[in-house]
């Protein structure tokens, strides 16, 4: 059987954790609410890239700070 894979965020609710399993893949794989279903879990790696849009560069030369003291 081919595996199908989403990235979708866990939820907390109560003591269990949630995710959703997107609809696409439940009509591909035709399943159905009441189902037994077999997952397999793995931590998505975060990335920091572009995160910090619009801070500047960092130059070591220059310190900001210096008129402030």
């Amino acid at each position: 059987m081919e595996e199908e894979t989403a990235i979708v965020r866990a939820k907390k609710i109560g003591g269990s954790i949630m995710v959703i399993i997107p609809s696409q893949i439940t009509k591909l794989k035709q399943i159905n609410g009441d189902e037994l279903l077999e997952i397999k879990v793995r931590k998505r790696k975060i990335e920091g890239f572009g995160a910090l849009k619009g801070i500047g560069s960092y130059n070591r030369g220059e310190d900001r700070m210096k008129d402030r003291i």
